[in-house]
């Protein structure tokens, strides 16, 4: 791809990984949280993966990069987002690893039918609709806000596309930790595996990545801490080797 193929506003960036992505900084670019679940979620080759609010399809092509699954559907509601996901990975040459549906996260069992994924990975929407000050660009508030699907919605559908003892991967923020596994619980989805994100050793954490399985036995794992930065703008060596690790890793 040129610079003249991009629409206006549009740019190409580096994944660092053998890949690139076009993103629209007006309306959303990707963050640490969408490279942290891509690493934290685990998908043997054979695995099929949906990648539920895929956005700009930054999660699909991650996971790829790093040999994950043998498909990776991503499924998105906002159509400019979804053919932008598209585009990218047409540019990318994974039009046989990645497909990018357009459809409603609230309808996903019905897309795609019960039981139909081994995996589900979801960076979903961290604030309730009347939770904080939403951003006056619609693309960024949905992205942000639970303004087309609530925490609810995504938790149950994910245990319904599922096959049993398929595992869900999400990305969230602590402050609604209780509400999450509450919610995981109900749904069939045990949680297994929980790591909280903090941005620097002696701040508070400001994510935390799950790992649950369909009609599994209750037991989690709380794993140590992640740490991002050592200090301004200098990555942990875990997180060096989370954002620039060789494919497959």
């Amino acid at each position: 791809m040129i610079k003249n193929d991009l629409l206006p506003h549009e740019r190409l960036d580096d994944l660092q990984n053998g890949y690139e992505i076009i993103q629209d900084p007006d309306k959303f670019c990707f963050g640490a949280d969408a490279v942290l679940l891509a690493w934290y979620a685990r998908a043997q080759a054979h695995e099929r993966i949906l990648d539920m609010g895929c956005g700009t399809g930054i999660i699909p092509i991650l996971l790829r990069a790093r040999k994950k699954g043998s498909h990776v559907v991503g499924l998105e509601i906002q159509p400019d987002c979804a053919q932008m996901a598209r585009r990218s990975v047409i540019h990318n040459h994974l039009e046989e690893e990645i497909t990018i549906v357009t459809g409603d996260i609230r309808e996903a069992s019905a897309i795609f039918g019960g039981a139909s994924f081994d995996i589900i990975t979801c960076n979903p929407p961290y604030m309730i609709d009347q939770h904080g000050l939403k951003n006056a660009r619609a693309e960024k508030a949905i992205a942000r806000h639970e303004i087309l699907c609530s925490l609810e919605d995504v938790i149950t559908q994910a245990a319904r596309v599922l096959k049993p003892r398929g595992r869900f991967y999400m990305i969230h923020r602590p402050f609604r930790l209780g509400e999450i596994l509450h919610r995981m619980v109900e749904a069939g989805l045990e949680p297994k595996r929980m790591r909280l994100v903090y941005p620097y050793v002696d701040k508070e954490p400001n994510m935390v990545l799950l790992e649950g399985i369909r009609d599994a036995k209750p037991r989690m794992t709380v794993e140590k801490p992640f740490i991002l930065y050592k200090g301004p703008g200098v990555y942990t060596q875990e997180a060096l080797d989370v954002y620039y690790g060789k494919k497959g890793e």
